[in-house]
C-alpha cells in the first residue's frame, strides 16, 4: 500500500482523534473535500473509529451496524439521525 499524501494524513489524524461518544461529519473530517473522507475510510486499513464519521445532516453511510455501535457508545439520536446539535465534535476543538 502506498503511503498517503499529506492532505490524506489530516484526514486519518482527524478521524483516529473523535472522542468516544461524538461524531464529525465527512466535511468536517475534510474541510472543503468531504468525498476524499470517504475515499480515505474505504481505502485505509489502519484500524479508525469509521463508525463515528457521518452525513452532514446526521444520518448514516452503514446503517445499523453504524447505529448500534454509536448507540453503544451513548451518541444521542433524533429518529435515525444522529443529533449534531449534542454530539458533534468539530477537529480544531481537539484537547
Amino acid at each position: 500500500m502506498r503511503e498517503p499524501s499529506q492532505q490524506e494524513q489530516r484526514v486519518l489524524t482527524t478521524i483516529a482523534g473523535i472522542p468516544e461518544g461524538f461524531v464529525a461529519t465527512y466535511g468536517d473530517c475534510s474541510p472543503g473535500a468531504p468525498r476524499l473522507a470517504g475515499a480515505v475510510l474505504r481505502y485505509t486499513d489502519r484500524p479508525l473509529p469509521w463508525w463515528r464519521v457521518v452525513r452532514a445532516d446526521g444520518s448514516l453511510t452503514q446503517g445499523s451496524r453504524q447505529h448500534a455501535l454509536l448507540d453503544a457508545e451513548g451518541v444521542p439520536f433524533k429518529g435515525a439521525r444522529v443529533d449534531l446539535s449534542i454530539a458533534r465534535y468539530f477537529p480544531e476543538d481537539s484537547p
